[in-house]
Formats: structure tokens, sequence, C-alpha cells
């Protein structure tokens, strides 16, 4: 069977189906979602089908979405149409098990049975070998960047379906709407299409090899590559040639500001970080915490008008999934004070909601505080934040209340994760 038709069989159109209605995520610029996509299957598929099989299909604009970043700046994503992350994902499938076993072992970002976590215990191996210092190497705006016809001669090495690579320069360059205004895509491929990770690990497939054949420790997650050395003098070798590598033979260029040469313990890998002992013990990155806490802040913003059972529920939601990919930490202590901080902010929110003194000296009765507690606090001049710090407040609203609430533990949830994974183990 040819390859065009292989992605177009049944079976594997089926299996997309059911991954792209999985994974919902929100309508391109025809606003048709996922939990239509059935329906406008029926319809539109036998149309669509003969198009791709004549080569004849013109793929939509993506929908453009910037997304803030955590250190300033935007992401840029291009969100494509339900049909079009269908055919992506039939294409992708078909595509996988012909590129993913020529892959370097050392490449871990969107590859089956591989995952971040794997690629910071890797890491972690290199620094216990000696290597303790790290090549960080940051490509700057590595999806918006990609050299469409490098990119396609690296696919046409394992594809020559002549129709398939039509197709898939096809979506390379299907533009982005902005404003209503279709833009041409003269490079890049969009952030948050279905084939952008595979094609993305196709390119810098060629700079895998370049780091094996010259006996180099790495881990490369997507676009985000650590080289480790075993001296400061050694990483800035690297570096410099590995630089010029990629901007004269895959044309992407290296952002200055965020690579560097520098202790493992000092830079972050995929939101990771190490202690500097000698044990190199795998522990939160800073910027992660920051980004923990700001998302939380939003979450027990005092001023939004929202009954305290549903922030609870929201903030368990975010807490639990945000726990599930840091368990791999070996520091868990940080847990414990983002807790108590996490505390203090939902007693914030209840202190705001008792706006009134009689309110609040009702409220602290049936906590069961003495009455002249009950008082000073109820009618204390303090802000809300050093008031949230006092001694009653915190007898009042302590763990234990909040637990009665609801409020799910980060350290216990991590303890459960660990526990489940030497159990799988």
């Amino acid at each position: 069977m040819a390859l065009l038709e292989n992605i177009l069989s049944r079976p594997n159109l089926t299996k997309a189906l059911k991954r792209v209605e999985a994974n919902k995520g929100a309508p391109g610029i025809d606003g048709v979602s996922t939990e239509h996509l059935r329906d406008y299957l029926r319809e539109h598929w036998p149309a669509i089908k003969q198009k791709l099989l004549e080569g004849t299909y013109q793929p939509a604009p993506v929908r453009r979405v910037e997304i803030p970043k955590p250190d300033g700046g935007v992401r840029l994503l291009g969100i494509p149409t339900v049909i079009d992350r269908f055919i992506q994902q039939a294409i992708l499938q078909v595509l996988t098990p012909i590129f993913d076993p020529h892959f370097s072992s050392h490449s871990y970002g969107f590859r089956p049975q591989r995952r971040a976590h794997d690629a910071v215990r890797q890491a972690q191996r290199y620094i216990h070998e000696g290597y303790k210092y790290v090549v960080d190497i940051d490509l700057e705006k590595f999806f918006d960047r990609v050299h469409h016809d490098i990119l396609m001669s690296r696919v046409a090495r394992r594809v020559k379906d002549k129709r398939v690579l039509k197709l898939i320069r096809a979506y390379l360059k299907a533009g982005i709407m902005i404003a209503g205004i279709k833009v041409r895509s003269e490079e890049g491929t969009p952030q948050g299409g279905t084939l952008s990770p595979l094609l993305a690990n196709i390119l810098l497939d060629d700079l895998d090899k370049e780091l094996e054949k010259r006996g180099l420790r790495f881990c490369r997650y997507a676009d985000d590559c650590n080289i480790y050395a075993r001296s400061r003098r050694a990483g800035q070798r690297v570096k410099q040639s590995i630089q010029k590598f990629l901007e004269k033979k895959l044309k992407l260029k290296v952002n200055e500001e965020k690579s560097a040469v520098d202790r493992p313990w000092r830079r972050k890998f995929l939101g990771f970080s190490f202690t500097s002992q000698r044990q190199a013990r795998i522990r939160l990155a800073p910027q992660s915490i920051q980004r923990f806490k700001n998302k939380i802040r939003q979450l027990t913003n005092p001023n939004w008008s929202i009954s305290m059972e549903e922030r609870i529920k929201k903030l368990n939601q975010y807490m639990m999934g945000w726990i599930g990919y840091f368990a791999l930490i070996e520091t868990p202590s940080p847990l414990k004070r983002l807790e108590e901080w996490i505390r203090r902010r939902l007693r914030l929110c209840r202190w705001h909601q008792w706006k009134r003194v009689r309110t609040r000296i009702r409220e602290l009765r049936a906590l069961g505080l003495k009455e002249h507690e009950v008082f000073e606090i109820a009618n204390t001049r303090k802000g809300a934040w050093r008031t949230t710090k006092t001694p009653q407040l915190h007898k009042a609203l302590s763990k234990a209340y909040w637990l009665a609430q609801g409020l799910r533990s980060l350290t216990e949830r991590y303890f459960d994760v660990r526990q489940d994974w030497r159990t799988e183990e």
C-alpha cells in the first residue's frame, strides 16, 4: 500500500479521530469544535479525501494565539482547524514508526515511551559522572524560524511518496490568520500543530547525529538542548562550534542572552534544576516555583467573586496536576513552605469575605476562639495580608480547617506519586 493510501486507510483514520476528540482543544478559524468533528466529516470527508488523493487539498490558515511567557514576551501558537488536526494526526501516526527508530537515544521530546523525566534523570547521571558544566543552548523562536526547504529535504530522506511530501509542505505554507487577514508562511512550523513536534525532531536529528559523532554527552527535548562538559573551557569550545553548526547547516539562530555555559545547578532544564552538593539531587528550578506562585495568586485573588468550595476545587485541580509532573524532585522541603503560603493566601480570601466587624466576630466565635482573641483580631487595624499572619487567625483558620474544607496536600500527593512510581518499577 502506498504511503498516502496508508494514511487515509479506515483503521488509521478511526484512530486519528479518537485521538483528536480525546485531545479536545480550541477550534481553528472555521469555529468547528472537536465535538462537531464527526458530523463535519460525515458531510465533507468524501470531497476532502478526493482532494487529498489528487494532491489538490489546501489546508486552512492557522489561528494565531499569543500565550504570555513567564519570563516576559509571548509564545505564538498556531491553532489549526479540527479537520486539519485530524489529517495531521493521521499523517503523524504513519510517519512516527518510519522516523522514530532512527532518532538518537539522547532525544526525549514527543516520542513514544519517552518523557521529560527521562531526560532530567539522564542529565543527573552525567553530573554524577563528573560532567559538572552544562552548555545550555536556547534556539531563538525555533518553531517560527524553521527553514522549509532544509526541513523538507530531511523528510524526503525517508518519505518517497511525493503526494505526502506535497501535503506536508502545504501545511508548512498554510499561512496564519491575523485580524481576518491571511499572512503567508515563508518559514517556521506552527507551534500548536499536531505534526510540528515530529518535524522538529526530524530537523534536529542532524544536531543529535553531530553531537554523537563528536562523542558529547547531551540531552535534547524538542528545541531544549543541554550538553555536558567536564570544564568551563571545554563547554565554551562546544558552544561556539555547535552554534556555528546550527546557524550554517540548519539556518537556526541561537539566543545569546538565554544560552550559557554554567554549572547545572544555576540553570533550569525542563522546569527542574539540581542541588550543588556532590549528590546533585533533582530540585525545583526557581522559575518553576515563581510560575507556580503566580498561578496560585490568580486562583486566590480575594477580589474574585467565587465560593470557597469552587476556589478550593480549582486549586486542587491545578496543584495535583503540577505535582504529578514535579514529583520527580528529590528535595520535597519547598513543598511544605508552598503549602503554608497557600493556606495564608486562602486566609486572605476568607478575611476579605468577612468584610464587617460583626461578621468577623460571629465567624471567629464559631471557630472556637476565646472572646478576647475574637475582639482583638476582629477590630485590628492591620492590613489584610499582615492579619493572615496573626496567631489568632492562624489558630482559627488552621491547617486542619483547610483540610476539612477539602484542600489537598502537595506533600502527601508527592509521596503518593513517588510510591506509585516505585510500585510500577
